[in-house]
């Protein structure tokens, strides 16, 4: 309790600093307005950090899963974009006042013309409205990210040539669909919307490569009936990622977890995925057969590894081609590409792309790159594929900015 108290007291101090920082500003801009105007404006601003400092003491010292997911996400979405502007008008001032903290060193060391006693240096005005036009430029971002980007759903198309694709699957096209995480949704329609998209293209497959939920089952209740609509001649696979276990959530008891996590297999069965726990699945067409070998999630670095590869990949070593859906790309790096080279395509999410990015004809940019070396579209080395979606839904920050939310389509060729 005492290591709370210390780390709320450190936060709000922080906080409260940048807020006073930025109040300058508001002073200096506010200064000509009428009393009327004037107090509204200075009161305002002080509205949000109440807010956020009664969210804060509200989730250090109390129940930051009493009122769900959602307002958990609005919740932090809400203070980061608040704060992560205002540091933006933070740095605009520090420039103001380290142009004038240099002028007053001047000023007071010239050995003539020295500054008239009692005369100071004002902040510029100019300046301090900058500053708070750059802090409302990343908020005014955020909002649109949020309002435009979060539901903004592209097709990505793919065409990929393999030596040993049998005949009968020439041409087959696979759809690709990652990380739903329902439980952050807002805006059921577009959701639905977003499934349609994925059905008018007709796909001979589709893939799900996990992260249904952002932490318990219950979050993909009321969407069951709309992904239960993804369907495909040659069925709907998927597999579990990361935060389908339930593994970011303190539970009552090890068999409330244990629970949650057999209801999320159940939601599998009842939108008609074919749930591949560390096993494998063969389709056949005009006699020819390929196989989709799906595991649990497995993950480089502190991510959880689950999965078990030698057996789900067990009775598919025959088959021509091997296509394996394994939530987390750097899995590819890290044992597939090293201990199972018949592995011809990879399918992955996990990464989101980051939800914020740059991508312009075949330049791509995101923070994500940092972290996956693999993180976003296609990638090939020697004879082995992997392709990674940027997700379909979104995951804390409730918007994407530059990183729309993917449907992929993949066709296969032969070579």
């Amino acid at each position: 309790m005492i290591a709370r108290m210390i780390t709320f007291s450190l936060l709000i101090l922080f906080l409260l600093l940048i807020d006073y920082y930025v109040y300058q500003a508001v002073i200096n801009v506010s200064k000509d307005l009428s009393d009327v105007w004037r107090t509204t404006a200075r009161l305002a601003f002080w509205l949000p950090t109440i807010l956020s400092i009664s969210i804060i003491l509200w989730w250090t010292f109390g129940d930051p899963y009493r009122f769900g997911p959602g307002f958990r996400n609005w919740a932090v979405t809400g203070i980061v974009g608040i704060y992560f502007s205002k540091l933006f008008a933070v740095l605009f001032l520090f420039i103001d006042d380290l142009q004038r903290g240099i002028r007053w060193i001047v000023e007071n060391f010239k050995k003539e013309d020295k500054a008239i006693p009692g005369e100071s240096i004002s902040r510029s005005e100019f300046l301090s409205k900058t500053a708070l036009i750059a802090a409302a430029i990343p908020l005014g971002t955020m909002t649109y990210g949020i309002l435009s980007g979060a539901h903004d759903y592209r097709i990505k198309r793919v065409s990929l040539r393999l030596p040993n694709l049998p005949k009968s699957f020439d041409g087959m096209q696979i759809g690709h669909i990652s990380d739903i995480h329902s439980g952050s949704f807002f805006n059921k329609t577009a959701v639905k919307g977003g499934v349609e998209m994925l059905m008018n293209e007709k796909p001979d497959a589709i893939f799900f490569t996990g992260d249904l939920v952002n932490n318990e089952s219950e979050e993909v209740k009321e969407y069951i009936n709309i992904f239960d609509k993804l369907k495909a001649p040659l069925g709907v696979y998927s597999v579990t990622g990361n935060h389908d276990y339930g593994d970011y959530k303190s539970w009552s008891s090890v068999e409330a977890k244990r629970r949650n996590f057999s209801d999320l297999i159940a939601a599998h069965k009842q939108m008609n995925f074919d749930l591949l726990m560390n096993e494998n699945r063969t389709i056949e067409l005009g006699g020819e057969k390929i196989s989709i070998i799906g595991i649990e999630n497995w993950g480089g670095g502190r991510f959880a590894k689950y999965g078990k590869m030698d057996v789900a990949h067990r009775g598919a070593e025959e088959a021509a081609v091997k296509l394996l859906l394994s939530h987390d790309p750097s899995h590819w790096d890290a044992q597939v590409r090293k201990d199972y080279q018949d592995i011809d395509l990879m399918f992955s999410g996990h990464t989101h792309g980051f939800q914020f990015g740059v991508e312009i004809g075949d330049f791509k940019w995101s923070p994500s790159q940092y972290a996956y070396k693999q993180w976003a579209g296609l990638y090939t080395e020697g004879k082995q594929h992997l392709y990674v979606n940027r997700g379909f839904g979104y995951l804390g920050y409730p918007g994407r900015i530059g990183m729309p939310p993917e449907l992929t389509i993949v066709e296969l060729k032969r070579a």
